[in-house]
Formats: structure tokens, sequence, C-alpha cells
């Protein structure tokens, strides 16, 4: 033996010290790397070895079936031919520390019963891991796939850590289940790249897409804080259960604990101009902070944060019982600015929103980190604009109520303007909520229809006279036509007659017409703010109901 020679030990238990005695004879000085020709160690067990440093493979090298028993370092080896590990298992541990695998990779069906580390390892071939699986936490921070990276039916049974990770090639990872957090934070995608995951968390700070990305994912929380996005990248829940290419169905492990939509936690500090979210939860999404909020696209059925539904008690200059009886979608900025108000009194001095039952967030209780009213309408404001481009016009309605309901409560504006935002939100909830209008119309009718009978309408209707004089010889009679004027109701007001003709006299004031009836002198007055009023209601009831059936 010696360097570069040839080592065949398929199914040999080679113990640390046989196989430093091999490598000492594949040296030819004691700081040269051991340098192997064709190395086969097929079904080898390596029994108390812990270290392979300063190894060069210069052609094949499998290790298939190879068993491993204590915790193995691959430290700068190379492997400057195919590298064959199927089905290998590394019972304790195994680290690849600046490994370069100069050709492919095959980890298919490998078991890592340990921590599994590829830190700064290289692939420049095709890196394999199809069907492995991962028993403990697995690293591949820092690792540069310049070749395709294969991981179909992996499975990471604690954790798969991508960080500083670095994908060259066009590449399909998964389907793949990772029951705690995928982190690809810091990651590089330079070419285009799928994402098949059914994972807990998926974690994606500060990733950096230079191509087209799809993640199809289930069950996982998605933090997209500060990704940058230079190409389109979608986010979506896969409809049904992964399957591996023979079409067996993946072991998910989420069925019976998690919902299989995706919640996306947060898409701060990123350019959401490239950015598609389908099918997903964006109940707790935080928006704050991102660039082109107003041109993301949201496809499929997104969820939004509800308010809570109820009615709620406030103090402002008078008690106010504030009715949240219809649902709307919210972001989660403004549920975490109402539960910080709660428990700020000067906040809620200055404000009347409903206040109890919002949900708390990451920026209660630091008032230096909550979100001002008019952070949030601006966030409505670009969400709405979003919706309409896409003409989702009843979509967009919830956020155009979102952003009023924010301006209403910052202390930016006049007071004037609050006070008209507050008389818009109380009579027809911003020209969205019909039933609101309706009922203001229908309480302002029947107050009409009172007012007219007590007030309104005279005793009994002035009758005309006609006087003149016939003169004697005969010639052209004059006659002077003339009207009492109607006087003031006396007795019983409210009969069934009185009724009929005020209902008359009201029905024609919403329909800004005069209904011709004799009426005193109050009458008059109660029909002119009948005819300006209950217009602008019926007005404001069919405003809502365009907004809602508007395509």
């Amino acid at each position: 033996m010696g360097p570069g020679s040839d080592a065949d030990y398929r199914g040999t238990p080679l113990t640390g010290l046989i196989f430093t005695s091999l490598l000492t004879a594949h040296r030819s000085t004691n700081t040269s790397p051991a340098i192997f020709g064709i190395a086969r160690f097929d079904e080898a067990i390596f029994e108390d070895l812990t270290h392979l440093e300063n190894i060069l493979f210069s052609q094949v090298a499998t290790f298939n079936k190879t068993e491993f028993t204590n915790h193995i370092v691959f430290k700068d080896a190379t492997f400057s031919s195919d590298a064959g590990f199927t089905r290998a298992i590394f019972n304790t541990g195994v680290a690849f520390t600046a490994t370069r695998f100069e050709k492919a990779a095959v980890f298919n069906e490998a078991m890592f019963r340990g921590n599994a580390f590829f830190l700064d390892t290289h692939f420049t071939g095709d890196g394999r891991f199809d069907d492995a699986k991962f028993n403990s936490h697995a690293g591949f921070s820092s690792a540069t796939f310049a070749g395709k990276a294969h991981f179909t039916g992996t499975i990471f049974t604690e954790g798969a850590n991508f960080a500083g990770a670095t994908f060259n090639a066009e590449c399909l990872i998964g389907p793949i289940v990772c029951t705690e957090t995928l982190d690809l934070s810091g990651a590089n995608f330079n070419a285009p790249v799928t994402i098949e995951a059914a994972a807990h968390r998926v974690q994606c700070i500060r990733t950096q897409w230079n191509s087209t990305a799809s993640l199809r994912l289930r069950y996982s929380d998605v933090d997209l804080s500060g990704a940058v996005l230079t190409f389109p990248a979608s986010v979506a829940t896969h409809p049904s259960p992964f399957k591996k290419p023979d079409g067996v169905a993946l072991d998910e492990g989420f069925a019976s604990t998690h919902e299989s939509r995706v919640r996306i936690k947060s898409v701060q500090s990123v350019d959401a101009a490239h950015l598609v979210l389908t099918d997903t939860d964006l109940s707790d999404c935080l928006f704050s902070g991102s660039f082109h909020l107003d041109q993301i696209r949201l496809e499929g059925r997104n969820i939004f944060a509800s308010p809570p539904i109820g009615i709620h008690f406030t103090r402002r200059l008078w008690p106010i019982v504030t009715p949240v009886l219809t649902r709307r979608n919210t972001v989660a900025e403004e549920h975490h600015w109402r539960a910080f108000a709660a428990n700020q009194p000067t906040v809620q001095a200055s404000t009347d929103p409903p206040m109890r039952n919002w949900r708390n967030g990451p920026h209660h209780p630091d008032a230096d980190q909550t979100p001002d009213p008019e952070d949030v309408a601006a966030i409505y404001r670009q969400l709405r604009k979003a919706r309409e481009d896409a003409k989702d016009e009843p979509g967009a309605a919830d956020f155009y109520y979102g952003e009023m309901e924010m301006r209403r409560h910052s202390r930016a504006w006049i007071e004037a303007e609050r006070w008209l935002l507050q008389a818009y939100w109380l009579l027809s909830g911003y020209g969205l909520r019909a039933s609101r209008a309706l009922g203001w119309l229908a309480l302002a009718m029947m107050t009409t229809i009172l007012l007219m009978m007590t007030f309104g309408l005279p005793q009994e209707s002035p009758k005309q006279e006609a006087t003149g004089v016939i003169p004697a010889d005969g010639g052209p009679v004059t006659f002077e036509i003339d009207k009492s004027d109607p006087r003031n109701p006396a007795g019983d007001r409210l009969t069934s007659k009185r009724f009929e003709k005020s209902l008359k006299v009201t029905l024609n004031s919403v329909v800004f017409r005069s209904s011709g009836e004799d009426l005193t002198t109050a009458g008059g007055y109660i029909e002119m703010a009948s005819r300006f009023s209950e217009p602008i209601l019926l007005g404001l009831a069919a405003l809502a109901v365009r907004g809602r059936v508007k395509r």
C-alpha cells in the first residue's frame, strides 16, 4: 500500500488502531494527506474511530451500508470522485467539517442517529439525501451546493439548519418532513428553487432569493423578516399530504396536533413587490416596515384576524356602548395597538376604541415598539390598494374600514375631522355597514312620523274661502280666495288618520319629494329636516351594499 493505492475493505470491522495504520500507509509523509485510489468500505464497521482528517479520496469512495458506531469527524477531507454513503448508519454523530465533494455525494437512505453536521461543506456535484433520516439535529450551515441538492423524502426529526448555505443550481428540496425548525436564515438561492416541506417552523430571516422560488408548505409558521426578493417568490399551503415520486404518502406526523394551513408570522423589512401568498393564515402576520406592500399578491383564501365579537364599554366625554357584531379582516398590528392602549390610561383617555379582548403581540407592552394608529392606517391603505388592483372590491372594503378606524383614533388629525369621522362611523360604518345606515333610517322615519303626528299635522286641513262683491249693474264679479292658517293640533293626536298622513309625508321625504300636505309651522321644519337627513341615510345604505357586491 502507498499513496494513491486502492483500498477494498468491504465488510471489514475496522478499529481506530487498524484504520490509523491504514491511513499512515497511504501517506507519503506524516503531515501529507492520506491519498486513496478507489476506496471501497461498503458494509464495513468502524467501531471506535473518531477522526478522519486530511484525507484525499482521488477516485470513487463508497461507504454504502457502512456502520459507524462512534462519533466521527471528516475534517478537511476531499472526495475527488463520487462519494457513496447509501444506507450508511451513523449511530452517534458525524461531522463533515470543511469537506469537499468534487462530484456526486450520495447519502440516500442513510440513517443519522446522532447530530449530523455539514459545516462549510462544499458540494461541487449533486448532493443527494433522498429518503435519509436525521434523528437528531442536522446542520448545513454555510454549506455550498454548487450542484443540485436533492432531499426527496428526507425526514428531520429535530430540525434542519441551512443558515448561510448557498445554492447555486436549480434544485428541488422536498418533499421533506421537519418536526421542528427548518432554518433557511441568511441562505442564498442563486437559481430557481422549489421547497416542499411539512415543517413546524420555517425561518427565512434575511434569506436572499436571487431567482424564482416556490415554497409549498404544510403546518408551518413562516418568518420572512428581512428576506430579499429580487425575483417572484411564492409561499403557499399545499392542499394535500405530500407524496414521494413513487406515490407513497409521507408520514407528516402533524395531522393530529396542527392545522395544515401555513401561518405567515412576519414580512417586516421585505420588498413585497415580488411576494405571492396563497391560502395562508395572516392572523398574526406583522406587516410594519415592509416595502411596496400595495403590490403584494394575495391569492386563494388568505385568513386575517377578526375583531372580538360582542359589546364593549368605553368612556370619552360620555359613556359609549360599542357593538362589534360584524366580522372584518384586521391586521395583527391593530390588535397589538388596541391591546396596548387598553392598559395605557393616557392612550385610552385620548381615544375611544373598544379595547377589551384584543390580542397582545410581540410589541406589547413596550410603547416605543408598538405601532401608532398612523402606521397601522398606512398598512391598511396599502393592502386596500393591493386588493383593488386585484379587482377584489369587497376584499378591499375591510381594509378601507380598518384604515378609517385608525384615522378616527389617530391624534394626528384635528379634532373637527375626527368628529366628522366619528359621525361617519356611527351612521354607516364608513359607508360599509348597510344595516347600520338602515337602522338609523328606520329610527329617523319613526321619529319623523311621531313628530308629524304630534306637532306637524294641523288639527284639520284648512278650508279655502272665496269672497267677492256682485256689481249692481251685473258686471264682472271679482272673488278673493283665501286659506286660513293651519291650527296647531289639540286633543287626540295619535289616530290612524294622522298616522297615514304622517307616513305619506315621511316616505316622500326619504326620496326627497314634497308630500303636498298642509303642515303647521313646526311640521314644515320637521319635513325639511327629514328631507335632508333621510335621503343621506338611504344613500349610505346603498353605498354599503354596492361596496359588498361590486366586482
